[in-house]
Formats: C-alpha cells, structure tokens, sequence
C-alpha cells in the first residue's frame, strides 16, 4: 500500500512540473511575442489584444497564463483607470506595455469593455 501511494505522489508531482515547465513556457512566448515588433499606431483594439495579449490571455479572452478578461470575468467590473495603469505598469506577471501610445491604450480597454458587454 505504502508503494502505491509514493507512486501516486511521484505522478501528482511529475504532472505538476510538467504544468509549470508549460506555463513558463506561455509566459516566455507571450514576452518574445509581445516584444517582437511594436504595433501600429494605427492598431484597432482587436488587433492590439491579438498582437500583445492573446498569447497569455486566450484568444477568445478566456484566460490562460493571465487571467481571463471577457465577458463576467472579474475584469469586467474594474475600473478603467485600473485597467490602464496594468497595461502601462504591469502587474503579477504581466509584462509593462508602457510604450504604447494613450490612443492604443484607450482602443485597447474600449475593445475589452465591448467584448465583456457582449457586443
């Protein structure tokens, strides 16, 4: 019995690094991808969240290495203040996105806001 269950431990511990080797493995790509090529000023929010944030937060703003932003997500209930100083600051493990103009910043969070009302 004492076997099987050092066995069963060994596994739980093998399927946790194996969960944390992925997640820095998002985390990773998501830097490279969001520091890779700035976007446009022109950007619509849509192609900024698909640009600098869909590799951590889901593509579908679902949540991934970073929590979920859409629709009844607890972002949606924050203010946009907070929202704008988390993309210009950075916050946990979110990179800062400081150089991003005030513009894309507010198409950002307009984007955001849309998606989380269901439009």
């Amino acid at each position: 019995m004492r076997r099987l269950i050092g066995s069963r431990a060994s596994s739980d511990q093998a399927a946790a690094t194996g969960r944390r080797r992925v997640a820095v493995l998002a985390l990773f790509v998501g830097f490279v991808t969001a520091c890779s090529s700035p976007p446009s000023e022109t950007a619509t929010g849509p192609e900024l969240y698909s640009q600098l944030c869909s590799s951590c937060h889901g593509v579908g703003l679902e949540g991934e290495v970073g929590p979920p932003l859409g629709e009844g997500s607890p972002s949606a209930t924050l203010p946009d203040s907070y929202l704008v100083t988390s993309i210009r600051r950075g916050i946990g493990t979110m990179p800062s996105f400081d150089h991003l103009s005030e513009g894309q910043v507010n198409r950002l969070i307009a984007f955001l806001r849309d998606v989380q009302a269901g439009t």
